[in-house]
């Protein structure tokens, strides 16, 4: 090996080294995915409520890592238990919502937290979930208890939070325990219930405020509020879910589990890198050097904007109004994933909150739009003007 090729050696060496030592000393940035995990200690796990209800409650708690229907088939129905469901969404299959109905009708008890909650036992119990979109979704909210002996555990949840609430119960059945009131004190939606099932003293408490039992509002001085939730329920040995969570560790191949280790992902790259260089320095070229031949230039930008310039100058106003039409909207089908085959008010509403616009000006160009469908013939301001709105909304994407 000549001179040459040692200097550059030691310099993609000494590059690597500086590299490594740069990712390994930088800080970690704070992880605020959801997960409701017991192993979390991150922000949005459920490592602090886990633990606390190890050391306070007066049974050891079973920790279930599979589904409903397979974790309920062992469970010994002599004695009643508690099971705890939190995560920011619920989805149970057919087999667990009716292993579920049984495990409560024989005495059970039930806490589900979740944001939304559907299927048959939503059914079963005659609830629907919703959220406000254009009130108080993200915004600062208070958590209050029905019981006016827990108005002391009434908490404002000023961030890390999404205001879902329950829009319709049993009244024959359904007991109310708290509500959610926007910050002002406005607005009151329910947010926390009892649902009574079957004749042996079983039943389902929905809170549709799982951010409360995070690590987050935990360690912020808001664990009055979760501790009053869960005074609610019955003193049984308590089971926690640890399946149905988004923050569930799933392995399914041995290059996953590489890299969701520490030290082996490390090994992994170095070995790799390693490989990369012994092929760079070992395999050395032998042919007469290759010239370089620049690629054709790319003038499909040109292209593009001749023939609008002809379509412009020709005065064909309505052929250009329906290509940035069908451009635009195909824009929105790959960008936002929405269908764009009925452009109703629900369409409106999801493509303002994907695209980060308000309502008004998204309904606006959306409702121009389906005003030049109808025409038959444009004008060059009916151009201008679908230009200009096309830009102005296109800005804060």
């Amino acid at each position: 090996m000549d001179k040459r090729s040692k200097i550059a050696l030691y310099a993609i060496a000494a590059i690597i080294v500086l590299l490594m030592v740069a990712e390994v000393t930088k800080p970690k940035a704070i992880n605020w995915r959801d997960s409701y995990s017991a192993a979390d200690k991150i922000p949005l796990g459920c490592y602090v409520l886990f633990n606390e209800l190890k050391n306070t409650s007066d049974f050891d708690i079973e920790t279930s890592n599979k589904s409903i229907y397979e974790a309920l088939k062992h469970v010994d129905s002599s004695n009643k238990k508690t099971l705890l469901l939190i995560n920011d969404y619920i989805s149970l299959e057919d087999e667990g919502s009716i292993s579920l109905l049984d495990f409560v009708e024989r005495g059970n008890t039930v806490f589900i937290s979740t944001n939304y909650f559907y299927g048959r036992i939503a059914d079963t119990l005659n609830l629907n979930f919703d959220q406000d979109y254009e009130g108080f979704l993200k915004s600062s909210s208070y958590s209050t208890f029905s019981n006016p002996r827990l108005k002391s555990h009434n908490t404002l949840f000023e961030d890390v939070i999404e205001n879902y609430f329950i829009t319709s119960i049993d009244t024959l059945h359904t007991v109310v325990l708290g509500h959610v009131l926007n910050e002002d004190k406005t607005k009151q939606e329910i947010n926390f219930i009892k649902v009574p099932f079957g004749d042996k003293d079983g039943a389902f408490y929905l809170h549709t405020n799982p951010f409360a039992f995070t690590n987050y509002h935990l360690l912020d001085d808001k664990e009055n509020y979760a501790a009053a939730v869960l005074s609610y329920l019955p003193n049984n040995p308590l089971i926690w879910d640890n399946y149905y969570k988004s923050g569930r560790k799933v392995i399914t191949s041995p290059l996953r589990f590489i890299l969701t280790n520490s030290a082996l992902k490390w090994a992994f790259y170095i070995a790799l890198l390693s490989l990369i260089l012994f092929i760079l320095f070992k395999g050395k070229r032998t042919q007469r050097v290759i010239p370089v031949i620049e690629p054709l230039k790319n003038t499909t930008v040109e292209f593009t904007k001749t023939v609008g310039d002809l379509y412009y100058q020709h005065g064909d106003y309505t052929n250009i109004i329906h290509k940035k039409t069908t451009y635009f909207l195909e824009h929105v089908r790959s960008s936002y994933y929405l269908d764009t085959n009925e452009l109703s008010e629900r369409f409106i509403e999801k493509l303002a909150i994907k695209s980060t616009n308000n309502k008004t000006d998204t309904k606006a160009l959306i409702d121009f739009i389906a005003y030049l469908k109808s025409k038959s013939t444009h004008t060059e301001n009916d151009l201008i003007e679908l230009h200009k709105k096309i830009e102005e909304f296109l800005k804060k994407h």
